[in-house]
């Protein structure tokens, strides 16, 4: 990676500043409590730390925790706030920790970099650093957002592809982890009441990234603990916004049929008047209808 500080000031320009990624990242702190519940201080390890918004947000959270990254400007950025940050590529910092020594391991916009042989490593990896119970977080871009999918990912020049969630979701499964969530993440929040949504909304605001957050297997007592945050249900898909889409298209035609009926009752009244009033019975009784006397 570059020394020259150009993806510190990608990220700055487009990924958006410190304060709006750390509110961003408050919707992992449920999980991290509940591992809390467990161990008060727990093992963190962010790879791709980036500037470090989510090491920040772990250690006020009181997790002990370190980074790794290739890019020298941003652990310059992690540095200065403290942090304990190495030089690293992502799998050489995980096969260098113990197995079962980790409760929570991330990477925030790491995977769409990387090779798919490297990604199956780090998952494996992962799965053997991680404790009993232990997380393994991943955000990505959401391909299931067409304008993400297909212009705003290939503005950044280092992805590789997309990676869609039913991938993602079988790699840990299938390489062994416990159970998977997807969150679906940073849709405008109108869309969960407006039911006005147009075709712009089904192009552009599904949710543009998810996370897949994996769990190893732990002992029925405490995977309880966990059960109410992996049944809710986060975001919004593009299934959801075309089906709501499709609907307001139905409720449109319906009124649109309605008022053409209504144009029509109005126009065959028009017409029924226009006869009677041409007939001969209404001019008759129009010239013999008394005129009204006024009361005095």
């Amino acid at each position: 990676m570059s020394t020259d500080n150009f993806y510190r000031a990608f990220e700055d320009k487009y990924r958006g500043s410190r304060e709006l990624i750390k509110s961003r990242l408050q919707v992992y702190l449920p999980f991290i409590k509940k591992i809390q519940e467990i161990e008060s201080e727990p093992k963190a390890i962010d790879l791709g730390c980036g500037r470090g918004e989510w090491l920040e947000l772990l250690s006020e959270s009181g997790c002990r925790v370190q980074g790794v990254d290739l890019d020298a400007g941003m652990l310059e950025s992690c540095r200065k706030r403290g942090f304990d940050v190495a030089q690293k590529d992502a799998i050489a910092a995980l096969k260098e920790l113990e197995d079962n020594s980790c409760w929570i391991i991330s990477g925030f916009h790491l995977v769409e970099h990387l090779p798919f042989d490297v990604l199956q490593a780090l998952i494996q990896d992962a799965l053997r650093v991680l404790k009993p119970g232990g997380l393994l977080i991943m955000e990505t871009p959401n391909p299931e957002n067409i304008k993400v999918a297909t212009a705003n990912f290939y503005l950044d020049p280092t992805h590789t592809r997309p990676i869609p969630s039913e991938l993602l979701s079988f790699l840990t499964e299938h390489y062994g982890f416990g159970r998977t969530k997807v969150l679906r993440l940073q849709e405008p929040q109108h869309l969960h009441a407006d039911e006005s949504i147009t075709l712009l909304s089904v192009i552009s605001e599904v949710s543009p990234d998810y996370a897949i957050i994996a769990q190893k297997h732990v002992d029925r007592e405490n995977l309880l603990n966990f059960d109410e945050l992996f049944i809710q249900e986060y975001g919004v898909s593009l299934d959801t916004l075309a089906a709501k889409f499709e609907e307001r298209l139905i409720k449109l035609k319906l009124i649109e049929d309605r008022l053409a009926k209504i144009e029509a009752i109005s126009a065959e009244w028009e017409s029924f008047k226009q006869k009677i009033e041409d007939s001969i019975i209404w001019k008759i009784y129009r010239t013999l209808k008394p005129k009204s006397k006024k009361i005095k």
